[in-house]
């Protein structure tokens, strides 16, 4: 006679290996399809979909659709993340997926202004905020993938898995469109015509790959044990952080907007900078930037490594009190005009933000209860993103036209002084226990498993 074996009480379990392929897969393919779209936006959007704006207003409208999808992401951490928190991390995790590559796609194939006229931009904001409410839906599920599995004294180094998706994913956008450069020609017609649509269309292979190792996942022991707490629960997820724990959004949200302005002023705007200010080629350019990406992927690694041993805050506040020094030289080295000033400086950027952002995929899920953690984490990374990732690049483009580049390194400092000043505030949070006993139990999520754990 068959037993059956109930979900809640033996939750089913995946290997470690596998979970940290399929949240590292995920968020790679999902922040690729965002990085394309910086690189595009950067390089081709204000010819393609701005064309009658000229060279500086179409930058900065072409700047603007790219702030478009952070203003989406607060909504998707929302959307997404009721129903993460009420029918299981896994089956959100792959509508996000599947919500991003067809909305890539589709920008692949969207015909420029050239021939539909107005309503090629229009399609192109529709199709970002897409793209905005997949990405604000995605991360937190990734990174909860990852620290809900992990063990509490190697919840850093598990975590580090989904962030890497960011370093890997601007290196794979970069080669992506090095290698279309290089087959179309530098300054050939065919890769405004068709060259930058092959790899918002290729993405769709992508897309296949990691629904493939996603759906290979099991859902988390920890949601599973809580899963009907969870739904029974009388407020929803997205009331219930609001509720139960604002000052750890709004704190979390602070801290990390400085990072989100860095990586998006590196990863965005310098592509453009370097073209079209600096006078360096595309080729070189993008290049350089698969050696930054590299360099990034490493400060990624040692910082969440390191946030295990002596604590995220610790992390989170040194990488903000560096940015405030690092935002004010970043400019006038760039302006130096080599391309080795140029690789120096995106390396700096994106190394000021990777120390930040190696912790926080452990940080933020740490910050929350179980039955709202998804909507909570993803809340405060998207809220994040509005302020520092949303803002900065636009500004930036703005700012520069004025004032020029040195405006630039100063609304960095300012962001990197905003960031140090919440983090300051931030709970340390490597020993608490993930695990609540009961709905709304606040001692149990903040009490440490152990001082020395």
């Amino acid at each position: 006679m068959s037993r059956t074996v109930d979900p809640v009480k033996n939750p089913p379990t995946t290997p470690m290996r596998r979970v940290a392929i399929a949240s590292c897969t995920g968020t790679t393919i999902e922040f690729y399809d965002f990085f394309i779209y910086g690189t595009a936006a950067a390089l081709v959007f204000p010819k393609v979909f701005f064309p009658a704006l000229g060279t500086a207003a179409g930058t900065v409208a072409s700047f603007a659709t790219f702030a478009v999808a952070f203003v989406a992401r607060p909504l998707g951490a929302a959307i997404f993340g009721h129903f993460g928190d009420r029918i299981g991390r896994k089956k959100t995790l792959v509508s996000t997926l599947l919500l991003m590559g067809i909305s890539t796609v589709l920008i692949g194939l969207l015909p420029g202004a050239g021939t539909i006229g107005v309503a090629a931009p229009l399609a192109l904001v529709a199709l970002r905020i897409a793209q905005g409410l997949a990405v604000g839906g995605e991360w937190a599920g990734a990174t909860l993938l990852a620290t809900e599995y992990a063990p509490t004294g190697k919840r850093g180094l598990y975590a580090v898995f989904p962030q890497l998706g960011p370093s890997l994913a601007f290196a794979l956008s970069n080669g992506t469109f090095l290698a279309v450069n290089l087959f179309v020609g530098e300054t050939s017609q065919a890769f405004l015509d068709y060259g930058w649509r092959i790899p918002f269309i290729a993405s769709a292979l992508l897309v296949l790959i990691g629904l493939y190792v996603r759906l290979k996942v099991e859902e988390t022991p920890m949601f599973a044990r809580q899963a009907t707490r969870a739904r029974r629960a009388g407020a929803g997820p997205l009331l219930g952080v609001f509720k139960s724990q604002p000052r750890e959004l709004l704190v979390a949200a602070g801290s990390l907007a400085m990072m989100f302005a860095f990586f998006y002023i590196g990863t965005a705007y310098l592509t453009s900078y370097g073209t079209a200010t600096l006078g360096l080629s595309r080729t070189t350019v993008l290049s350089l930037g698969l050696i930054a990406a590299a360099v990034f992927c490493a400060a990624i690694i040692l910082s969440a490594i390191y946030s295990d041993r002596i604590g995220r805050r610790k992390m989170v506040l040194a990488s903000c009190l560096v940015a405030i020094p690092g935002g004010l030289v970043l400019f006038p080295l760039l302006d130096t005009g080599s391309p080795l000033a140029f690789l120096a400086g995106l390396a700096l950027a994106l190394v000021i933000m990777g120390v930040s952002y190696g912790p926080a995929g452990a940080l933020l899920p740490e910050m929350f209860h179980t039955e709202y953690r998804y909507t909570g984490a993803g809340m405060a990374y998207a809220i994040a993103g509005v302020i520092g990732g949303g803002t900065a690049p636009m500004l930036a483009a703005e700012l520069t036209s004025r004032y020029g580049s040195t405006a630039v390194g100063w609304m960095l400092a300012g962001f990197g002084l905003l960031s140090f000043a919440c983090a300051l505030a931030l709970p340390e949070t490597r020993h608490r226990d993930m695990e609540e006993i009961g709905t709304g139990d606040v001692s149990r999520a903040s009490r440490p498993v152990s001082e020395t754990a």
